[in-house]
């Protein structure tokens, strides 16, 4: 997957940020947040709490297609991206995940989505709100967000893309669909709720 961005283009048509995870699910952080995201821990439990699964085997713990999920001492709040560790990106102008279900190019996924969002027939699966005080990160769940930007012994940075928001509460709904014969399309959208 690939990154791109050039001034004066069509937003719509850069090529997104790609995120895969290590095998587990992804999870949208707010960036005011990320130093309390711990991830995977050697124990599986949190630090001082040998009965609290930490925050990888929480995310782990989410059944639907996305929920939400708290973290930290101040009770911020991530957005899962379950049932599956598909590679993913975030599109700003449709305020949504888009997940690498099964397609034979990225232009091809991006057309399907596109259709999929567009269809009033689409079956939504409803997962919940989330909070969010602002700009998040898109990322894999085993790492912790303070050590986003350290490198790894071989070489390279935990993969992540970064989610424009403003702050707000947003309705969480999700889809896996077979758009057409060669692209399974994975999105969580989120939308303002009213309140």
């Amino acid at each position: 997957m690939s990154t791109s961005s050039s001034a004066g283009t069509d937003v719509s048509r850069v090529s997104p940020v790609w995120v895969e995870s290590m095998g587990g699910p992804l999870v949208v952080v707010p960036v005011s947040a990320l130093a309390a995201w711990h991830g995977c821990t050697d124990t599986g439990v949190m630090a001082g709490d040998a009965t609290a699964p930490d925050d990888y085997d929480r995310a782990c713990a989410v059944d639907d297609l996305a929920g939400v999920i708290t973290f930290g001492e101040n009770g911020a709040q991530a957005l899962v991206l379950a049932d599956e560790p598909a590679t993913s990106c975030y599109l700003p102008e449709h305020k949504a995940f888009l997940r690498w279900l099964g397609a034979d190019s990225e232009d091809g996924l991006r057309a399907a989505a596109e259709a999929v969002l567009a269809n009033p027939d689409t079956p939504w699966e409803e997962c919940g709100v989330w909070e969010s005080d602002g700009p998040a990160v898109l990322m894999d769940s085993a790492e912790a967000g303070s050590t986003l930007d350290v490198e790894y012994p071989g070489g390279g940075v935990p993969e992540q893309a970064t989610v424009l928001l403003s702050a707000g509460r947003w309705r969480v709904r999700a889809t896996h669909t077979k758009a057409d014969e060669r692209n399974r399309v994975g999105l969580v959208q989120i939308m303002p709720t009213d309140s």
